[in-house]
């Protein structure tokens, strides 16, 4: 593997990629909430933004980004702050501050709401801007994620969700976690990966590629900052501030979707988010499926997401 020190190896060289299907995506830079971000952009019509989660970056919704621009969206794909050709700035990695990521990179997108999907931190940061944002997020689809007050909740009640987040847990220790990231030309993304997974693995190509884009220089500490924050601030005025916040329901049309093999989420911490939605709440449980739904099924996973996208009335 090439040195990510190398200028071959440089975050542009990375994850300025192509997306199946020879589709000519668009990769350009947007500045928002202080900060420059990478999006990759395929289509025409009502704005979707995409928003991946860990150890990833925006290439995990190359399927999808085909899929909403066949069926007529302007699908885009962002690297959250720090991670693949976003600025990796040294502060901002709070879930309120990267919610306003997500709803600056849609204004300077020239648009006036978008439909919200986001997956695992992804998907927490979706629920945040949905509550934060609601005007600016014209419907939610969340995968792989509670609503942050549920996740807040199973990670402290739940002792079986705190033994399958204990990745989390561990990301408190400093500097660590970083080195155990990077090591190996980033074996461990490639072990998280498949331990997250279903039985329908991802292919060796997609592997290489989250390896590659983790040992970009400053992106394994930016991509834990966020779970730090998480854990530290529970008991923080900050983070009590922020959960109360949390409190506010969401009132958009969100789409929950959730593998039921998912071993990092149990699907009893994801299933008592409804509460939170006040208004069309659809569930959807992918039978065979792990923590990547998206991936291990794109057919299946896009096919549910785009119907849910034109169907004027979602169910409750």
């Amino acid at each position: 593997m090439t040195d990510p020190g190398t200028p071959s190896a440089q975050p542009a060289s990375l994850v300025r990629l192509d997306v199946p299907g020879g589709h000519q995506v668009t990769h350009r830079d947007v500045a928002a909430n202080g900060a420059r971000f990478h999006i990759a952009e395929l289509g025409d019509g009502p704005l979707v933004l995409l928003v991946h989660g860990f150890p990833q970056f925006w290439w995990t919704w190359r399927h999808q980004l085909v899929a909403l621009a066949d069926a007529g969206y302007r699908a885009v794909a962002m690297d959250l702050r720090g991670v693949g050709g976003s600025d990796r700035t040294p502060r901002g990695y709070d879930p309120a501050n990267l919610a306003l990521d997500i709803t600056g990179v849609i204004r300077s997108l020239g648009e006036p709401d978008a439909a919200l999907v986001g997956h695992d931190l992804g998907g927490y940061l979706a629920w945040t801007a949905a509550t934060m944002r609601p005007k600016l997020v014209r419907r939610l689809a969340v995968t792989s994620m509670p609503h942050p007050r549920r996740w807040r909740s199973s990670m402290l009640r739940d002792a079986r969700q705190t033994a399958a987040g204990s990745y989390i847990w561990g990301f408190q220790r400093p500097w660590v976690p970083e080195r155990q990231l990077t090591a190996d030309d980033g074996a461990l993304v490639e072990r998280l990966i498949r331990d997250w997974s279903g039985p329908r693995p991802l292919d060796e190509q997609a592997l290489e590629k989250y390896r590659r884009a983790m040992c970009i220089p400053s992106t394994a500490h930016c991509s834990i900052e966020p779970f730090r924050w998480m854990v530290r601030s529970m008991a923080r005025p900050d983070g009590i501030q922020f959960n109360r916040r949390m409190k506010r329901p969401v009132r958009v049309p969100t789409l929950h979707l959730h593998g039921s093999l998912d071993p990092v989420v149990r699907t009893r911490s994801a299933a008592g988010s409804g509460e939170y939605v006040e208004a069309p709440y659809r569930w959807r449980l992918f039978d065979g499926l792990g923590h990547f739904p998206h991936e291990e099924d794109p057919v299946a996973f896009s096919t549910e997401l785009v119907n849910w996208l034109k169907d004027p009335e979602p169910d409750r």
